[in-house]
């Protein structure tokens, strides 16, 4: 018999986040990371801590959310991969392992997240839309939410649009925004080197007044650089909002 190893993974995994109240362990209610230390425990017989990389609110998905743990395992990282999948809910599954250096971090290690909002922009609902997607019924004008977004483009102060998760460092650097339409469907796809807390439903909620035309693309930018969040819309609901990728 083999002795276990222990040495730090890295694994991506993909969520729907409906029916949890986030990514980060709570006190009471179920969330990704209490469901993946759950069948960590189960595949190793112990207890084994999950960090990740974005802590996600109730409601948020991902398709590329990382984490790093340091199991005891003595087999291959496929076969850890399939113990956890076979335990794990059918709403949560791991993607990808790696080993990686024990210095990793999944948070602090990243250079850029990614993330995508999507709203279905037609009269009539979808039910197979309704998980992943923010139905919004008024026509909108994505030409003028695209180019309203460029403003954000950058390194500039987000105070508008969320607050820190901890300090008072409201400073971002974004890389990328973009609004595109596909059919019914409105893409806002933004990437930043970090994000504040709700910093990206509540620039899409702003956005939204831009589409319909009650803020200009000017006026949009007012607000980003006014610093007060009270000037910015209400935030748009989290189930439009996926974690697409975290870059290293």
């Amino acid at each position: 018999m083999g002795s276990k190893v222990q040495r730090r993974v890295m694994a991506v995994i993909e969520y729907d986040g409906t029916d949890y109240l986030g990514f980060q362990l709570q006190a009471e209610g179920r969330t990704i990371q209490g469901e993946v230390e759950r069948a960590l425990a189960e595949v190793t017989r112990r207890e084994t801590r999950v960090v990740g990389a974005g802590r996600t609110d109730a409601g948020v998905h991902a398709r590329g959310q990382v984490i790093s743990f340091v199991p005891q395992w003595k087999h291959s990282l496929p076969e850890l991969q399939r113990a956890m999948n076979a335990l794990l809910p059918e709403d949560i599954v791991v993607r990808r392992v790696a080993w990686v250096a024990d210095e990793f971090h999944p948070r602090f290690s990243a250079v850029s997240r990614e993330y995508r909002y999507t709203i279905l922009n037609q009269p009539v609902r979808s039910p197979l839309a309704r998980r992943f997607a923010y139905h919004y019924l008024k026509p909108l004008d994505v030409e003028v939410m695209a180019r309203a977004a460029r403003c954000l483009v950058g390194s500039h102060d987000f105070a508008s649009y969320g607050r820190p998760p901890q300090g008072e460092n409201t400073v971002r650097l974004v890389h990328r925004a973009e609004c595109t339409r596909q059919e019914q469907f409105i893409y806002f796809d933004i990437v930043a080197n970090a994000f504040l807390y709700r910093m990206v439903r509540n620039i899409v909620g702003t956005l939204l007044l831009v589409g319909i035309g009650e803020l200009s693309p000017k006026g949009f930018e007012e607000i980003l650089q006014a610093r007060d969040r009270r000037r910015a819309g209400p935030p748009a609901p989290a189930h439009g909002l996926c974690l697409m990728r975290v870059n290293y």
